[in-house]
């Protein structure tokens, strides 16, 4: 490993995602192929592919993890919550839920807090909300993880990826306020191990990317060139 980066397994700290609206039952099948192939955390697909995920991995190592209100979190409150225990019954043990952030721009943090609130109380599951930080102000960011680690969310994830992505800043700010109360995942274009790496070295607990397969490609290229130049 090259001496700027840390020696570490970074297949299961990945939420590896398909979040293609396009996805197909084939493309669902692979991906669950690969997260078993490399152990990744996570395999993240639309509600819509839960069950079929579920039964791919029943008995293997990687869960199953859906998204909710996803990408906007503009839906009600009521849509969110039938979502999310409608994907808990379908076979989801994470939740990577989107945030209202037209109630976080507009002060309605009572709101935000009840929403995430009843999500984490009615599934009794894993919940990251996403909190879309390329759209928000440091102020915001910091507002918006407290109200949601005080909800009862067990991540806080920096990005859908249909806004920008993670960045090295946002997630030390994140974990800045999390003090390790909470998790951090990092999500949103995320193409190659030194990002990876990057982002785990700011305090990422998880990375979410669509590309672990090659993540790991890469890292292993990385361990031979090592390897290569101690010889």
């Amino acid at each position: 490993m090259a001496a700027d980066y840390p020696d570490i397994d970074i297949a299961p700290l990945i939420d590896h995602a398909l979040l293609n609206p396009t996805a197909t039952a084939d493309q669902v099948q692979q991906c669950c192929e690969q997260a078993d192939r490399f152990q990744f955390a996570t395999v993240c697909v639309y509600p819509t592919h839960v069950r079929q995920a579920a039964e791919l991995l029943h008995g293997k190592k990687p869960q199953v993890c859906t998204v909710i209100g996803f990408p906007t979190g503009a839906t009600t409150s009521a849509v969110k919550l039938y979502e999310a225990q409608e994907a808990v019954d379908n076979g989801a043990t994470e939740l990577d839920v989107v945030i209202n952030l037209g109630w976080l721009k507009a002060g309605k943090t009572e709101q935000l807090h009840r929403e995430i609130a009843e999500i984490c109380e009615a599934t009794g599951k894993t919940v990251k909300v996403i909190l879309e930080t390329t759209l928000l102000t440091d102020a915001e960011k910091r507002l918006a993880a407290e109200i949601c680690m005080d909800a009862g969310a067990a991540f806080l994830k920096t990005s859908t990826g249909w806004n920008g992505g993670a960045t090295v800043a946002d997630v030390k700010l994140l974990k800045e306020v999390a003090k390790d109360r909470v998790g951090i995942k990092a999500s949103g274009g995320i193409r190659t191990i030194e990002q990876a790496f990057d982002l785990i070295m700011a305090g990422a607990t998880r990375l979410g990317t669509s590309r672990g397969p090659e993540l790991i490609r890469q890292r292993d290229n990385l361990d031979k060139e090592a390897v290569d130049l101690e010889g």
